[in-house]
């Protein structure tokens, strides 16, 4: 047990202690808030833990930094990756619930659920989703981040969310996707554009006016959503409103990691903090396993298998090298052609793995195989 979980440990017995002393139990999750990276400065951040402190009382705030703040529980890091090497110990080890950070990169798989409100009318909309990539296909991943969406509203309390596609490039075969999911029994609930001719394809006055409890679209268009309806009172150099980019969900994972950016502001940050903690008391965890069960029970995989044969895609498998650990990073790859980068390094013999960084898609693989990766991918067009 390293001495960051034997530090916060003491911590639980030191609350329970007082809980024996003054007769009353009222639970306390610990939520962590990384103080590393901001554009705004390490005291931006440690104003949004006080401004969180000060709101609400059914969670603690967990700093991650080089700093020792009054009032709060410190770990301490000396730059980002320790930060977040510190926040997945304490998560995987259930000592925090969750965590709050920027700059982190996901498994292909796995993207984020923004969360704004809306100036027309207030009203709270899921943006799904607004970093990471739920699959180097694009249709693929528009269906999934329906799917997302509809996890992180239920997991912040809305029982039978609606659903609303950004008229994007693909919203079209998204739609064909649902509406067949639908048919086949996943109980999925459309919303309906405020436009004359109806449906559940939206446009800009759509989430205007918050037509829809989630937007689906792809995650490059919702990084650009949350960043305009964050900033759109500030100029765009300090993110003032809503909840931040969100949890990252995907099938299988299990670490709640809710996303800010560099220029969210300490408003920002506070409800980020807020969203962390609602997914983790409603179990957001649980809520992703059963909505894959009910998606397994009406055939998803079979349904994303035939849209790859329908766009031509190939579905041979290539063999993977032995495992290595991956610590050096490979960017300038189109997303498109992520899949075909790693397996074009498995081929020859590089263990590799594909990921998404807060400036793009990237391959990551052992730092001795880095230079040789890197030839290989150039001559192959790659990057």
């Amino acid at each position: 047990m390293s001495k960051n979980i034997k530090k916060m440990v003491a911590e639980v017995f030191n609350d329970i202690a007082d809980i024996l002393e003054n007769g009353y139990a009222e639970e306390k999750i610990k939520i962590g808030l990384t103080t590393l990276g901001s554009e705004l400065g390490e005291e931006e951040i440690i104003k949004a833990a006080y401004l969180a402190k000060n709101k609400y009382s059914d969670f603690e705030v967990v700093l991650i930094g080089p700093s020792e703040v009054e009032g709060f529980s410190c770990i301490k890091a000396e730059s980002e990756d320790e930060c977040h090497k510190i926040m997945e110990e304490l998560i995987d080890e259930k000592v925090l619930k969750g965590c709050v950070t920027m700059h982190y990169n996901f498994p292909i798989g796995v993207s984020t659920v923004g969360r704004i409100i809306t100036p027309a009318k207030g009203k709270e909309v899921f943006i799904s989703t607004t970093t990471g990539t739920s699959s180097a296909d694009r249709i693929e991943a528009m269906v999934k981040n329906a799917f997302y969406g509809i996890i992180a509203a239920k997991a912040c309390g809305i029982k039978k969310p609606t659903v609303g596609i950004l008229n994007v490039e693909g919203a079209r075969q998204v739609e064909k996707i649902l509406i067949e999911l639908k048919n086949t029994g996943y109980d999925i609930e459309f919303c309906s554009s405020i436009r004359k001719d109806g449906g559940f394809i939206l446009r800009g006055n759509d989430i205007l006016a918050g037509s829809a409890d989630v937007v689906v679209t792809d995650s490059l268009t919702g990084n650009v959503l949350m960043k305009i309806f964050s900033a759109y009172t500030t100029g765009g150099d300090y993110e003032s409103l809503g909840y931040g980019y969100g949890p990252g969900i995907g099938e299988g994972y299990k670490r709640l990691i809710n996303i800010i950016s560099r220029a969210s502001g300490a408003p920002v940050i506070c409800e980020a903090l807020r969203y962390c903690a609602t997914c983790a008391k409603n179990e957001i965890n649980k809520i992703l396993e059963d909505e894959f069960k009910k998606l397994e029970s009406v055939n998803l995989k079979y349904i994303f298998e035939k849209l790859k044969k329908v766009n031509g895609k190939s579905t041979e498998d290539v063999k993977c090298p032995d495992k290595k650990v991956v610590t050096s990073t490979i960017s300038g790859i189109d997303i498109l052609e992520l899949e075909n980068a790693v397996k074009m390094l498995w081929v020859k013999g590089i263990y590799a793995e594909s990921g998404m960084g807060c400036t793009g898609p990237v391959v990551m693989v052992a730092d001795e195989d880095l230079d040789r990766a890197m030839k290989i991918l150039k001559e192959c067009n790659l990057i």
